[in-house]
């Protein structure tokens, strides 16, 4: 059974089969790039985190460790964790994306059956949210 699950601004479908930490780390980084926390606000601790999404603290620390090795959050002391503008992509990043990750994506298309043209409305529709979101969130 699915259900959709909401922390402050962070928003995510729990899909049974996949990780929660993956379906978290993704959740948490598209609210960070759609502008749904903005840089410089709080994010909440994992305490909040585990409590609001009923998972076990440890799981929730694993998420924001991982946000903040990866440059996502900032811890800052006496204040808390915090979004960070959002990391620049390192090297090879987008190699993996446009190499493994569409590999991914189109051979799973192909098994399921969806045409291209399908793929590539998903593609831009889904892009386009982030757009409008982002510019929702900065005005």
């Amino acid at each position: 059974m699915c259900h959709t699950t909401h922390v402050t601004l962070l928003r995510f479908t729990l899909r049974p089969g996949q990780s929660i930490v993956e379906q978290l780390l993704f959740a948490a980084q598209k609210a960070f790039l759609s502008g749904e926390y903005q840089p410089g606000q709080a994010f909440p601790s994992v305490r909040a985190l585990a409590a609001d999404l009923k998972i076990h603290p440890n799981t929730a620390h694993k998420v924001v460790q991982h946000l903040i090795q990866e440059r996502w959050l900032e811890v800052h002391p006496g204040v808390g964790t915090v979004v960070a503008v959002p990391p620049k992509a390192r090297t090879g990043d987008r190699q993996r994306l446009l190499q493994e990750e569409v590999e991914q994506l189109v051979v799973e298309a192909r098994r399921v059956g969806v045409r291209l043209q399908d793929v590539i409305e998903a593609i831009s529709n889904e892009w386009s949210k982030i757009d409008q979101a982002r510019e929702a969130n900065e005005s």
